[in-house]
């Protein structure tokens, strides 16, 4: 499996500090490298020359073999194509070490220059090209201390195959530090993101909810108290006696408390969740089962619908997504039913899935890991707090059905009659 390419060496800008100065000290390195055989050649020459004795190396082609070198390793590290293609720097490799055999060829001191050739091919190549690299190199920088040495000894192996070896450790140990680095760096990148959508998911909750406390308390008090008011309103103005004084003030203050009421009911309409904003309570319900993205959902309504108060909307649209979302996240099932009924006394809500189904007495949902989920509970407490009941049926293997039942308000005119 090729290796995450990190470009520390030939690229000509580093992604961090540490790779910068890695890389110029490669080439510093290099240089001084380089610099080492054709200066001492050149002061060979030189002494041989003022002392008339025999000189051998042939400082010329050292000097050249040097300045070769040098040259092919700087248009490597200028050239973008070395560090966006491994064909390239594969190429380029090659190049540079045909220059450097020449070099070795005609001066021993050329086999230092055997190092930071290891690093390249180990930066440069996967690991299966990169290690045979590396030891042909180690393997060429022996040959050339027996060939230009008289002697031979144990250093002269152990040498170039201990750098090949600490070449190997510091690179391969690098590219892994780098790699988890950059594991570690996309995971608080990721958690950084997700906290930022959980704050606003937190603030979009806190939103609705505070909507929907407003739009219950307008309802519970302020709609209630103008609906009875009108209501003894209009009881007054009956019990007048015909051409009263106080009948066209009675009949102004109930038209008053009337448009009020309207007023109200407007105010909680505005403040109901997004879903009831479009229509009906069996509006959105249908909505939601066409916008399912898991199991095919089917509504249906039964009896005669009639309008609800909002907390009884909001409880019964927000039982019908939670139980939704269930079904689309643990239950893996193919179909599911959304069913709303309205009977004399009563409007239930059933939500029924062919799923795997669960435990109910286990606290949570089959497959789930970690600690029971708060669905359900939120669920039978959204219905215990307006009267209702709330029930669970399933078992392993057969499906879950959740079923939400809330008692009808009395008619307005049934409150009438009573004042």
């Amino acid at each position: 499996m090729p290796r995450t390419r990190t470009n520390v060496l030939p690229t000509a800008t580093a992604p961090v500090p540490v790779a910068r100065t890695l890389r110029l000290c490669l080439h510093a390195l290099l240089a001084g490298l380089l610099a080492l055989p054709a200066v001492k050649a050149l002061t060979g020459a030189a002494t041989a020359h003022a002392t008339h004795a025999p000189h051998t190396t042939h400082p010329a082609g050292v000097v050249a073999a040097a300045l070769l070198m040098a040259a092919v390793y700087t248009a490597g590290t200028l050239s973008p194509a070395v560090a966006a293609s491994r064909r390239v720097a594969a190429w380029w490799l090659a190049a540079l070490a045909a220059a450097w055999l020449v070099l070795l060829a005609l001066s021993p001191d050329g086999l230092w220059a055997a190092f930071p050739l290891y690093f390249l091919q180990l930066h440069l190549l996967p690991v299966r090209w990169a290690l045979p690299a590396v030891l042909s190199t180690a393997a060429a920088a022996i040959g050339s201390f027996l060939v230009h040495s008289s002697r031979v000894t144990p250093g002269s192996f152990i040498g170039p195959l201990l750098g090949a070896a600490v070449a190997v450790v510091t690179v391969l140990g690098y590219e892994a530090l780098y790699r988890e680095s950059e594991r570690r760096r996309e995971l608080i990148d990721e958690l950084m993101a997700t906290r930022a959508e959980l704050a606003a998911a937190e603030r979009t909750a806190g939103t609705l909810a505070e909507r929907e406390r407003l739009a219950r308390e307008i309802h519970d008090t302020l709609a209630q108290g103008l609906s009875s008011i009108q209501l003894l309103l209009r009881a007054a103005q009956r019990a007048l006696p015909d051409g009263s004084a106080a009948a066209p003030h009675i009949e102004r203050a109930r038209a008053a408390a009337q448009d009020n009421l309207a007023e109200a009911r407007r105010f909680v309409r505005a403040l109901s969740p997004p879903g009831l904003e479009r229509g009906s309570l069996a509006g959105a319900l249908e909505r939601l089962s066409a916008s399912s993205t898991g199991p095919r959902v089917r509504f249906s309504l039964s009896g005669t619908p009639t309008e609800l108060p909002t907390p009884y909307e909001v409880a019964l649209l927000r039982v019908a997504q939670s139980a939704l979302a269930n079904t689309v996240r643990h239950a893996e099932a193919a179909r599911a039913e959304i069913t709303l009924t309205f009977m004399d006394a009563s409007v239930t809500l059933d939500v029924v899935d062919d799923g795997r189904g669960f435990d109910p007495a286990a606290g949570g949902t089959a497959g789930r890991t970690g600690s029971p989920g708060f669905g359900l509970p939120a669920m039978r407490a959204r219905a215990e707090s307006l009267g209702g009941t709330f029930t669970v049926e399933s078992t392993p293997g057969q499906g879950t059905a959740v079923a939400i039942s809330l008692p009808l308000p009395l008619p307005a005119r049934s409150e009438e009659a009573a004042a």
